[in-house]
Formats: C-alpha cells, structure tokens, sequence
C-alpha cells in the first residue's frame, strides 16, 4: 500500500494565492505566508500506511509553520469530546472550505480524504486551501477506466503527494470470478462484486483511521442520500479504536449541487477525469459506467441495468434513508418506495390511469388512437430527470391525435407492472399502438423529446 504524506510540496512553500471558496459565490481570501527553510519533497518522505495504527502526528498549518502545536492528547481529547450532532447544525450553513479545515484541524494525520478519480478532486483543492497537511486515500477495484487511473497520476503530480492505495483480496476475487464469471453482476446485481472489491478493503482501510472525508451530495442521488449531514458519526464502519463510534465521517459537499462543484473545479483550474467530457458524471468501475444521456439523472450511468433504488455499492450504506426514516422518501426493504413523495408529470395534456384504466388499455385490440405511457415512481431521481421533457412532448402531441399519459407502478402496483407491462426499472415507455395488441416498449436510454418524439413518429 502506498504512503501517506504531509501534503506541503517542496515548490508550494509560497503558497499562491489562498482561494477560499464558498460555492455559488466565489471569494478570494490572499494569504501571505512567511518565507521558510526548504521542505523535503513529499515524495522523499516515508511514512506510514493507511492501515497502520501509531500516534498521531501533530498537524501543521503551511502558513504557521512555526506556532506552537497542541499536544497529541489534547487533540485527540479534543476529537473525542465532540457533540458531532450539534456540529453538525453549527456548520450547516458553512462553506466546504471552512468544513475542510474544521475536519483537517480536528483530526490532524488521523483523518484521510476518500478520492474516487471523478469529480471529488475538489476535496483534495479544498485540502490544500487550508494549507494543512491532508491524506488522501482511494479504492483501486482492479477494474478502473483507463482515464481514471490517468487521472490518479495527474492528481498526484498537481498536489505534490502520494495516494494511499486499497485493493481488494486477491483470494476474494480469484474465487468470485472462478465461480461467477467476469459479469456476474450483469445476472445477479452488483452487490457481491462491490463487497469484495469495494466494501471490504474500505472497512480495512478505515480501521487505520479516525475519520474520513467524502465527496457524498444530496443531490447525487435524492432517493437514498437526500438527509446526508456534513459530519457525523460514521454508523457503519469502524475506526482505529474499534467499536461502535470509533470513526467520524464528515461530508463538506452535502449541501452543495453539482453545477456548483464543477464552477469551483472550473475556477480553481485542477484536473479532473477525460471521461466528464464524454458525458460521464458519476464514475465508478469501467464495467458498471456508462455516461449519462439527455433527461437523465447523474446516477442512471450507474448499473443502468437495476432498479433506481440500488444504486449504491454500499459504501455509504449508512446514509441510504430506510423505511420510514428519511424526510423526503424511504426505501424498504423489498425496494418498492413510500408514498409520501409528490407526483410527478403533472400536466393537463397528460392522462393519469388508474389499475383498471391501464387494463381496458392492455385488453383493446382495436385502439381508437395510439397512447404513448410512461410507468413511473414519483420518488425515482431518474423519472424526475425526465419530467420536463415528458410535458413538453405532452404538450407537443396534445390534438395530435395521440394520447400521453402516465401510470404509478410502484408498490403494490409494481408486481402487475413487471408481469403485464414488460417493467424493469424506472423509467419505462410503453407505446399502445392503434392496431397492435402487446404495447411496444420503448428500447433507448435517450429521453430527450426529439428522441420519444422519434420513437412515437416511427411507430404512428
């Protein structure tokens, strides 16, 4: 496993201009650091690893290098004594910078940011807008795009610091593939190939740790990390105490969209992964990505082939709202979502059916005219990507001669809808042609209005 660094490279000691930026509005913040002796490259150093248990170093401020540090038990007193819930509400309304620097000086050499190769670079930028010391550690699955371990290279050269690398057992692998085959998780979900080559050598990673920093947003996924505060007590896995509470986690970005995060990647000039150009958003394994089409959601590049509601690798399994837990919208333990979100393709040009509605549909032989319908779950992120295009072709068709309309077919409408109406996942188009009996599934991923426009003209 690679070496952590103190994360002050040896041609940065003037540092360039401290950009402090609070996302949506950026500030600048000029810093003058004092001139001081040569520090050895990061490169040179050796530390120690991720995984290893030792005291903890004491952190250094690169623009106080020399004021006097509080003693390691003080600052682990310090840690330990936290209320991290009301931490959590004091620093609801503070920028990533300031929730970065909180984390770094809190917990020194203790604490690692987890880097993925996508957009969460900006952690490492915030990091280094501190001026602290950080570690930044990352997850090589063995199954990484090309361009992301570019990246990984890029990143490393930029900053002037070591990534600390976790792979998964090379036993655990060996056995899956043997068994299950290289796309086994095409067949029986992700689950298992995520906890071999993700899950557990995070947990291993994490034990030589006493927090971690993450790059989770609310808005990366609203079904299942829609209440993610900025810190918090990790609750599901352990830290280098052990035992429950052992690890805090902290998440500076929660609050922040997406768009914002890209105007700081922007402004700040850091590099970031090839593939954001080709339409990827959110980047995992090669296998499992795909870049994002037009009308979808972030996520949906994702697994495409599951459900909306197990879009996750369980890496932040603790912040996935369960049944009944979340303020917005819940996910039991069967996968079917609860009621309580609001509905969606809310338009007069837009035909709400019912059960029996869609039946009488199914059963017509003879239809009057054609009705294009879409089987939605209103808590989806993936339909509510859609929901605008979805209006306006409505609208577009409206005295067309062609009926649009929308049918729920979530929770206990959900098991007729994967018998009769060829259901997989959400979003699915369905087509009932004028003369045609079985309706017509509509087979791209594209839900842009020229696209279902398309797919409705050439079936007419």
């Amino acid at each position: 496993m690679a070496s952590a660094t103190a994360s002050i490279s040896s041609h940065a000691i003037a540092l360039r201009d401290l950009k402090a930026v609070r996302i949506g509005g950026v500030r600048q913040q000029v810093a003058v650091v004092p001139a001081g002796p040569a520090v050895k490259s990061q490169r040179a150093r050796a530390v120690r690893p991720l995984c290893a248990a030792e005291p903890a170093r004491k952190p250094l401020s690169a623009s106080a290098a020399s004021a006097p540090v509080a003693p390691v038990e003080e600052e682990e007193a310090s840690a330990a004594a936290v209320d991290y819930e009301a931490l959590a509400q004091e620093l609801v309304g503070a920028s990533p910078l300031e929730i970065m620097d909180r984390a770094l000086d809190l917990f020194g050499s203790e604490i690692a940011i987890a880097f993925s190769g996508a957009e969460d670079v900006a952690l490492i930028e915030y990091a280094k807008l501190t001026g602290r010391p950080f570690r930044v550690f990352s997850l090589d699955t063995g199954r990484l795009n090309p361009e992301t371990y570019q990246l990984f290279d890029k990143v490393e050269k930029h900053y002037g610091i070591h990534i600390e690398y976790t792979f998964p057992e090379a036993g655990e692998v060996q056995d899956l593939v043997r068994s299950k085959g290289l796309f086994s998780f095409y067949e029986d979900g992700h689950q298992e190939c995520c906890r071999v080559r993700k899950v557990r050598p995070l947990r291993k990673a994490l034990k030589g740790l006493k927090a971690w920093i993450t790059g989770q947003r609310k808005d990366q996924s609203p079904g299942t990390r829609a209440s993610i505060p900025v810190v918090q007590v990790d609750p599901s896995f352990e830290g280098l105490d052990g035992g429950a509470g052992s690890l805090i986690k902290w998440n500076p970005v929660a609050n922040v969209e997406g768009k914002d995060v890209w105007t700081f990647l922007r402004t700040m000039d850091v590099p970031v992964n090839a593939l954001h150009a080709q339409g990827y958003v959110s980047i995992g394994c090669e296998p499992c990505t795909r870049p994002v089409l037009p009308g979808q959601h972030e996520r949906e590049g994702r697994w495409w082939w599951e459900d909306a509601a197990a879009k996750e690798c369980g890496l932040h399994k603790g912040n996935i709202e369960k049944d009944g837990q979340g303020p917005k919208v819940g996910v039991n333990g069967n996968g079917s979502a609860e009621a309580s979100a609001p509905d969606i393709f809310q338009s007069q040009a837009i035909v709400n059916l019912t059960r029996p509605g869609i039946e009488n549909l199914l059963r017509l032989e003879n239809r009057t005219e054609p009705w294009l319908t879409v089987l939605y779950a209103p808590w989806c992120p993936y339909c509510q990507a859609m929901e605008a295009s979805y209006v306006e072709l409505a609208e577009k068709l409206s005295g067309s001669g062609i009926k649009v309309a929308k049918f729920r077919a979530d929770g206990e409408q959900k098991p007729f809808a994967q018998a009769e109406l060829q259901l997989q996942s959400f979003p699915t188009i369905l087509l009932f042609p004028s003369r045609t009996v079985r309706p017509i599934k509509y087979p791209s991923e594209k839900r842009d209005v020229d696209s279902l426009l398309a797919f409705v003209n050439s079936l007419r």
